[in-house]
């Protein structure tokens, strides 16, 4: 199957946390980090999250850095990426920062009545925002179906950014290239806080580990790059 490269990007607590459980988003990263993240979106032609992550975030999604930008620029392409968003049931809000922001239009990945909930609710975004389509990609979404149709669409490279949910999706699959985990010093003992990944068939295990091909320290952050062996 022909697919963008895929790459998992997430932070977490040193026990696998990805929030805790105040209203507030808790900050799990550090400027540094944030900076290299944004490198990262900047290589990419496409950045995916889950609508949960959406709900609990309300993200823009965008290339931070104008130099980052002008550079996409200067290559003939948008400032900033595409972006998906998948949701099971189609409940994705249309008032979200992600579709009233950047310049290359999102997608919606969803199936079943997800499908006509999701084209009901993002027909009434006011009509100057960028544009947005609803995809069916499987009762439930597949990550198959969702790469496929990205190819499809001219995307080479892919950022996915959460939450616990999707990372689960990619990482059972076997449809990602790399995994970059940026770890917080601290722990959140906190067994209702999202964990960075939900229980799974995975088929990274002590018989086909993943490959750690970096390890640095961000300051007090340490940012481990997988990759990931187990592909289709």
């Amino acid at each position: 199957m022909e697919r963008p490269y895929t790459i998992l990007s997430c932070a977490a607590s040193v026990d696998g946390r990805i929030d805790d459980t105040t209203p507030e988003r808790l900050r799990l990263s550090n400027e540094a980090d944030f900076a290299e993240i944004d490198e990262l979106r900047a290589g990419c032609d496409a950045i995916l999250v889950g609508a949960g992550t959406v709900r609990a975030d309300d993200p823009r999604l965008l290339v931070r850095s104008q130099l980052w930008r002008e550079r996409r620029r200067d290559q003939g392409r948008t400032e900033h990426l595409v972006k998906a968003v998948i949701t099971r049931t189609g409940d994705i809000d249309p008032g979200a920062r992600l579709f009233s922001t950047g310049d290359a239009g999102a997608v919606v990945y969803t199936g079943g009545d997800g499908v006509s909930s999701a084209k009901e609710r993002l027909a009434a975004r006011p009509s100057q925002d960028p544009p947005a389509e609803v995809v069916d990609a499987g009762d439930p979404p597949t990550v198959g179906a969702i790469l496929a149709d990205l190819a499809a669409r001219g995307v080479e490279r892919l950022v996915v950014e959460g939450g616990g949910h999707v990372h689960t999706m990619f990482l059972t699959s076997g449809l990602a290239d790399e995994l970059r985990l940026a770890v917080a010093p601290f722990f959140i003992g906190d067994e209702g806080a999202p964990n960075f990944v939900m229980p799974g068939a995975y088929p990274y295990n002590p018989d086909a580990p993943m490959s750690l091909v970096d390890t640095r320290s961000l300051g007090d952050i340490a940012v481990l790059r997988y990759c990931l062996k187990a592909q289709n």
